[in-house]
């Protein structure tokens, strides 16, 4: 069956315009307490919620439409994604829900569920949800409704989690850190984590005022970060985004390590530690030069459709303990099994750690392939395949490519867009092919 709110990391759009908006979400929010509430006998739902501004609105509602279900709550606060995933799984709860639009800014926002394992909802529960919302909204008799309270030590727990991912052992003093949390969900735990583990620590994007959320900072605008690495001199840069499921790095001469790069040192380092499980996991996006770069150290790679939610599931089906995106979703599925951008950051510095190497000395393993991404706003979602002048645009490429590229389509999950992606060995081929096949989809589907 088709789902018609839910996409590839919940529900996502623009505050205010259907279906985010508050009449909505309560309906959700009852929605799912509906199913939960007939799943299992776990009456126990976790909110948590990033910095931007909506995220009141929409928590009260959610805990109304929940209430109305006979369901409890229990209030994070501003939380990352992946301390919701894991607070899901250690209170035992029946799910747990974030209000976010991650790296969107502030006007956007989006819910997203976890299940008690702390994994995004299968899609059989979206169904029953997305079900459950034709229905009328009822409300339990009121000795049923559901109670709310607040978790008091939810920040701290997470932090100590955090830490416990990396060997207690492990001695960071002298090292210089800039941490940017994008004014995020984020801004009141990265810095303290990093403190803690002995690092010195220079905290930027840390002062949200409900509307500066991702903007100029955080993993999705890392020059700012660059910038600041350069003046202080550090010995790097971790750049989180609004959420906290994603990491950027930059190394001490400004340079961007994005998240293949970072999927690699983890890959190499686990190997040598006798710690790697299976393959590693990539998706459509991830750079030729990875899977030239594994291949080359004896790892296998398999490529996921976009979207961490099928990178998880395609781990699990290969039981491999290392999976994640080039946009920075590092999943490193024997600590936590969802992308989290503070704990792939600690396993970063471990590996730095072990192998006495800056993190610029370990990104020079990999070569990455020239890769040109571009984003062609549309007016509504499409099957590409119903555009014969597309593909044949797209064939054309391949050809010239003549195997030595790759060439990508896709439409977002997240936003009204068509991603065109091309790689190959040379920086200006990959740049001029990609403009011409962006320029065919822009005339076919552009909105003008």
């Amino acid at each position: 069956m088709k789902k018609n709110y839910f996409g590839t990391d919940g529900i996502r759009g623009t505050v205010g315009v259907y279906p985010i908006t508050p009449d909505f979400v309560l309906k959700l929010g009852w929605a799912a307490g509906q199913v939960f509430a007939r799943e299992s006998g776990n009456h126990e739902v976790l909110i948590g919620k990033d910095t931007r501004i909506s995220g009141y609105m929409f928590e009260s509602a959610l805990e109304a439409g929940l209430s109305a279900a006979g369901v409890n709550t229990r209030l994070l606060g501003p939380m990352p994604t992946p301390a919701v995933s894991y607070l899901t799984r250690t209170f035992r709860a029946r799910a747990g829900i974030v209000i976010s639009a991650s790296h969107n800014p502030y006007y956007d926002n989006g819910i997203k569920f976890f299940g008690p394992d702390g994994l995004k909802l299968p899609d059989d529960l979206e169904l029953q949800i997305e079900a459950q919302l034709a229905e009328t909204m009822t409300t339990v008799s009121s000795d049923r409704i559901g109670k709310a309270a607040r978790i008091r030590d939810a920040e701290g727990r997470y932090i100590e989690f955090c830490k416990s991912t990396i060997p207690a052992r492990l001695d960071f003093n002298g090292l210089h850190i800039v941490v940017d949390c994008a004014h995020g969900s984020t801004y009141h735990i990265a810095p303290c984590v990093f403190t803690e583990i002995g690092a010195r620590v220079t905290a930027i994007g840390v002062e949200p005022d409900g509307l500066n959320i991702n903007h100029a900072v955080g993993a999705t605008a890392p020059d700012t970060l660059s910038r600041t690495v350069l003046a202080l001199k550090a010995d790097l840069g971790i750049a989180l985004d609004g959420d906290g499921d994603r990491l950027i790095l930059v190394d001490h001469r400004g340079e961007v390590v994005d998240g293949d790069q970072v999927l690699f040192m983890l890959a190499r380092a686990r190997l040598g530690r006798g710690e790697l499980s299976g393959p590693v996991i990539g998706t459509l996006m991830s750079n030729l030069g990875l899977e030239h770069a594994l291949d080359a150290i004896d790892v296998g790679f398999r490529r996921a459709a976009v979207g961490d939610r099928y990178v998880v599931e395609m781990m699990l089906q290969h039981d491999s303990s290392l999976g994640g995106e080039s946009s920075g979703h590092i999943i490193c599925r024997d600590k936590l099994c969802t992308g989290d951008g503070i704990v792939a950051a600690l396993q970063v510095l471990e590996a730095m750690h072990h192998s006495g190497s800056s993190l610029h000395a370990l990104k020079q393993a990999m070569t990455k392939y020239p890769q040109t991404l571009i984003n062609v706003k549309i007016r509504q979602r499409v099957r590409l395949d119903d555009y014969p002048r597309i593909i044949r645009a797209k064939t054309d490429i391949e050809t010239e490519l003549a195997g030595r590229g790759r060439v990508l389509l896709r439409p977002s999950g997240t936003e009204p867009l068509i991603r065109v992606m091309v790689e190959g060995p040379d920086a200006w081929q990959v740049q001029s092919l990609a403009e011409r096949l962006a320029a065919v989809v822009q005339e076919e589907l552009g909105n003008g």
